[in-house]
């Protein structure tokens, strides 16, 4: 009781900390939201921006109610330690009485896992400008919800709180945000593959080079159409075409903002996205992990699959798919159609957990060659089976939601788990602790 009465104080505070320092310092306010891609958009956003502005962005994916002041505020958590939050509202404090060089831009990135999530915040936090990413049909945290209806609501609700001379950046690919254009008072840009976009992608396809004699990818390669200009774009160590949209927004957001479009596009072509996001990572015996495992949703699975399916190689392609969490009413179909998805693209099919135990069934079902499809209950156990049979020309895609900590499944297979810190996600002594 005292300990959440505690956390509750602590955030009542944090949060008039962070109304204040807004007030007196008045930085730009980019918010994003959306159900997938708010990471890797926010860390794109704030590379572009930082070409002209002092940026701070999220550190990580802080999105709640504990994330947004404490970035405003410009504090990592304390954990648990009473201590630690002490001096974060120490430090906010002066922040408030005193005049500091303060970031021109914030670039915030806003989470929503229950109704009025939001809400609350547009209503004690006015942003300048809006970023949507991707709103699918089956939606990421979408188990307290009542309807697929009721989350989207929730997310537009931060392009809808922008008033007429601020700026909306939205996904014209999505169906569910264009939807809801209409209502938005502030100004509209669109980015995505489709013609109305003002930036808009086009020749996506992924780079391929020699490692020991093999080919293997090696990144990105897709074209910018933008104010009359084609320009070319290359990422290296990432592939898959949903990583091409937080790019897309971050030029968008550029460009409004005054960045030169040719200089956004250096950065982001020299930007490191954030790990467990596709990243191409070096496997043992000559192999290839895609690391997907940050974390999943349905959208997310089927985009790392059909990149998979892309992927020309000599060797096997395998998934080993972790449980997708927070899908309430929907868990049972969405694992199954992974499992019919999968069917029909991979050699080898590896699952983690109880409820991918419907995308094991579900591929078993349809004739799945039995050999080649295993489940298992926990990360390790999968790990462990990998490293006996992975070998040369391998493509090994690993996928799951943060609570499966996928990510053990690479250290155990990828040819230096010397570097996992520096290449994985999750490798903060406190998530190892686990």
């Amino acid at each position: 009781m005292f300990k959440t009465f505690l956390k509750k104080t602590v955030i009542v505070i944090l949060n008039w900390e962070a109304r204040l320092v807004i007030k007196k310092y008045k930085p730009k306010l980019v918010g994003i939201t959306g159900s997938v891609g708010k990471t890797s958009t926010k860390d794109a956003v704030s590379a572009v921006l930082a070409t002209v502005y002092r940026v701070r962005k999220s550190e990580k994916s802080y999105n709640s109610e504990f994330g947004l002041p404490l970035t405003v505020i410009g504090c990592q958590t304390a954990w648990n330690s009473v201590g630690g939050w002490l001096k974060i509202i120490y430090h906010g404090l002066v922040l408030i009485l005193t005049k500091e060089k303060y970031p021109e831009c914030l670039v915030l990135e806003i989470g929503a896992d229950k109704p009025g999530d939001i809400k609350s915040i547009v209503k004690k936090i006015k942003f300048d400008i809006a970023i949507v990413s991707r709103l699918p049909e089956v939606p990421v945290h979408i188990e307290f919800f009542k309807s697929k209806e009721q989350m989207i609501d929730e997310k537009m609700s931060l392009p809808l709180s922008i008033a007429p001379n601020g700026l909306v950046i939205l996904n014209a690919d999505d169906s569910n945000i264009m939807s809801r254009r209409d209502k938005i008072k502030a100004k509209v840009v669109l980015y995505g593959f489709s013609e109305p976009a003002k930036v808009r992608a086009t020749n996506n396809h992924i780079m391929y080079g020699d490692r020991n004699g093999l080919s293997v990818p090696v990144g990105l390669a897709f074209k910018v159409d933008c104010q009359g200009n084609n320009v070319p774009v290359r990422v290296p160590n990432v592939i898959g075409i949903h990583l091409v949209y937080p790019i897309l927004a971050a030029i968008a957001v550029g460009i409004e903002l005054g960045v030169n479009l040719v200089k956004a596009i250096e950065v982001l072509a020299l930007h490191t996205t954030p790990p467990g996001r596709l990243h191409l990572v070096l496997g043992m015996n000559n192999s290839t992990i895609l690391d997907d495992t940050y974390n999943s949703s349905p959208i997310a699975v089927e985009a790392a699959l059909e990149t998979l399916k892309e992927i020309e190689t000599s060797g096997r392609k395998i998934a080993v798919l972790g449980d997708m969490m927070e899908l309430g009413g929907h868990t049972a179909e969405a694992h199954k159609h992974i499992g019919e998805l999968s069917s029909q693209i991979v050699d080898i099919l590896v699952t983690v957990g109880v409820r991918s135990k419907f995308t094991y069934e579900k591929a078993q079902s349809l004739g799945f060659c039995q050999d080649n499809l295993f489940c298992f209950n926990s990360a390790k156990e999968a790990g462990e089976y990998l490293s006996t049979i992975v070998s040369a020309g391998d493509v090994v895609l690993v996928k799951g939601s943060q609570s499966m900590r996928m990510e053990k499944v690479i250290e155990m297979i990828m040819a230096e788990p010397e570097n996992k810190a520096k290449l994985l996600v999750r490798q903060e002594k406190e998530w190892q602790a686990r």
